[in-house]
């Protein structure tokens, strides 16, 4: 009798639990074939096997796998790849840990979105698998008003498939601890003095980095002041400036006076931008072992000079106009001027973490991550593709709700928002959240800010955002041939749907609601991908490069904005700079959350191999050469910048594919 011979191979970690596998394909399905388990703790496998049937099961469709003996053991499996006797190779990719002793199916690895997916096991598996997922993945409110989240009791719940890896695992101390001591500054972490002199500061400066360096040398320059609102850590507020805000009584004769520049002229050229804080208004402070913290909401004016520096010429510290409430210019007293940007750079500190960095980066990926998990089947073109971009996600955002925004967290402890004056903020910045805002080329276009010079975060993200828009076009493009078949995907409908629902606010702030043409489909999972991706690389992997010399990205301020212009001196800005042991523990803090970790993935590497198909596989190796093309850009570029302010956040080779610290 004429029989069906598949010789077929598992790469897995070793385990002591016998498994058995089940094929089922479109003409049939096989029997049982069990695999022996041994123990070598993670030791990587590769196990072959020969599976004999009377017949051909036609084209493969899923498999089935059990483990039958020792069920609490955990064993992963990377994938089962299978050839069958009509010479045709089957993958099966899975990436999961196996755990309990329930019966598992995964799905062959050609991508198959919902509409397309007709076979009735295939549907069925897909159902089950969603199903399961609804289970393990609940939503949960943090906070009223904020994005929501993934429901678990502690880390340590969340299912092995979103867990960090061993390597990270081990790798990993949220706490301050390991900053503190890996920076050497340990001992200044319990003392409650205030700095005696900028020397002293110095003395903790252990570890420097070639970017903290220059900032400590010259973070009192006003041309230093102005670039990093361009390429510093939070490049998102400044904007051109064609009409003063009211409450900024800035006049022609006060600028003229001060610094010799004609505003209305400057203005009609486009030279002048302003950065508010307003969102800062009015936020209820800390205190500190005791004592008063504050934190302004300034108002700043810079000016593009004739040689392409921005530098500021006015600051208004406090939004509402009055004598108490001066506004300084760059001829004012050297420490009036200094204590001025001081306020600002605190004020940056507070809206480019909360704002910019954990609501626009952190929260949103969430968002997405568990809407995906909940709603999309991974034998689905959109799970294949963006799984690769939440890795890490969850279990990061879990630990930072643990340590830096808890009750006896950094922000309640060392901050001058303190917790909560940070939930104001993140209230605020939710209300000022719009899709536009996380798309870079029309963010870049509502801020007027095309053509400024040197703006090498605009100059790299724009490149990147068309990069990834060109990346996504081409995968998608596989797998959607018409508009129609977009509008019939319902997992696809349900994704973005799900989002809509847990994020406040996105219904009414251009948001789409479904998704009707592939070209709203690209730009939006476009969004998605960047915002995982380089967005989040330029706003964290920025955090100690500017914030390690603290004067220059202080948490808190110990002395109120001052109220009259004459009575600075050096000993008034060094009273009003934070403390010493807020001091070693925001090093610390920016220190761990800028540290690249050793199992790093870069932008456009996928060692999971979701896809098998050729067609996205030629898409992903374009994509992968058109990053490294960026890259040597970026590398050519900063060379020819020598000694001045480089700006390498954004080298495709820096960019991680997911928020994964």
């Amino acid at each position: 009798m004429e029989t069906s011979e598949y010789k077929g191979t598992i790469y897995h970690n070793t385990t002591c639990s016998t498994v058995s596998l089940r094929f089922f394909g479109e003409d049939g399905d096989s029997k049982r074939i069990k695999i022996l388990g041994s123990w070598s703790f993670l030791r990587r496998r590769e196990t072959k096997f020969t599976l004999t049937c009377p017949s051909s099961l036609g084209k493969l469709v899923l498999v089935e796998i059990e483990k039958v003996i020792s069920p609490r053991s955990l064993w992963f499996v990377e994938k089962v790849v299978i050839q069958c006797p009509e010479d045709v190779t089957y993958t099966f990719p899975i990436y999961n840990w196996i755990e309990d002793d329930e019966v598992h199916w995964f799905r062959e690895g050609t991508a198959m979105n919902n509409a397309g997916d007709q076979n009735l096991l295939a549907r069925h598996a897909r159902k089950r698998e969603l199903s399961t997922r609804k289970k393990l993945y609940c939503w949960d409110l943090y906070k009223d008003g904020l994005p929501h989240c993934i429901k678990v009791d502690r880390v340590h719940t969340l299912p092995c498939e979103v867990r960090f890896s061993f390597t990270k695992e081990m790798e990993f101390d949220s706490s301050v601890i390991k900053g503190l001591a890996e920076i050497n500054v340990t001992s200044f972490s319990v003392c409650k003095l205030n700095w005696s002199s900028f020397n002293s500061i110095e003395s903790i400066q252990y570890h420097e980095t070639t970017t903290s360096g220059y900032i400590r040398r010259h973070w009192k320059d006003d041309a230093c002041f102005g670039a990093q609102f361009l390429n510093g850590v939070n490049p998102m507020l400044i904007r051109r400036c064609t009409c003063l805000p009211k409450n900024f009584p800035v006049t022609e004769d006060m600028v003229y006076a001060h610094g010799g520049v004609y505003l209305t002229e400057e203005m009609k050229k486009g030279n002048i931008f302003l950065c508010d804080y307003k969102i800062l208004d009015g936020v209820s402070t800390n205190f500190i072992n005791g004592k008063k913290q504050y934190l302004a909401a300034p108002l700043v004016l810079l000016h593009k000079t004739p040689d392409d520096e921005l530098k500021p010429i006015a600051i208004q510290l406090k939004q509402t106009p009055s004598k108490d409430n001066p506004i300084f210019f760059p001829t004012d007293s050297e420490y009036d001027w200094l204590l001025a940007k001081t306020f600002v750079r605190s004020a940056d500190f507070h809206d480019h973490e909360l704002n910019v960095h954990l609501l626009r980066t952190h929260l949103l990926a969430e968002v997405f991550t568990v809407a995906l998990l909940r709603n999309v089947s991974s034998v689905h073109p959109l799970y294949k593709l963006l799984m690769p971009h939440t890795r890490y996600t969850l279990q990061i955002n879990i630990l930072a709700r643990q340590t830096l925004i808890s009750p006896d967290g950094f922000f309640a402890k060392h901050a001058a928002s303190g917790r909560e004056g940070m939930f104001t903020i993140l209230d605020r910045a939710m209300s000022s959240l719009t899709y536009s805002s996380l798309c870079l080329p029309d963010n870049i276009a509502e801020r007027g800010m095309e053509s400024v010079p040197n703006y090498y975060y605009r100059d790299d993200g724009l490149r990147l955002w068309e990069i990834i828009h060109s990346f996504v076009t081409g995968m998608l493009s596989c797998y959607y041939k018409s508009n129609k078949s977009i509008q019939e995907d319902e997992e696809l409908q349900k994704w973005i749907q799900s989002i809509c629902e847990h994020c406040p606010m996105s219904r009414h702030k251009g948001f789409p609601q479904s998704f009707g043409t592939m070209d709203e489909l690209v730009k939006f999972v476009t969004m998605v991908i960047f915002t995982c991706s380089a967005q989040h690389a330029a706003v964290s992997n920025s955090q100690f490069d500017f914030g390690g010399w603290m004067p220059n990205t202080p948490c808190t301020l110990q002395l109120p904005p001052p109220t009259e212009k004459g009575k600075t001196t050096e000993e008034t800005l060094l009273k009003t700079l934070p403390n010493v042991n807020s001091t070693a523990n925001e090093m610390a803090i920016l220190y761990i959350l800028s540290n690249q970790s050793k199992d790093f993935v870069r932008l456009g590497t996928y060692p999971n191999d979701y896809f098998c198909e050729d067609a996205p596989l030629d898409v992903m190796r374009t994509f992968l050469d058109c990053l490294n093309n960026l890259h040597d850009k970026i590398e050519e570029r900063n060379n020819l910048l020598g000694h001045k302010l480089q700006y390498g956040y954004l080298d495709p080779h820096k960019v991680e594919n997911s928020i994964s610290l």
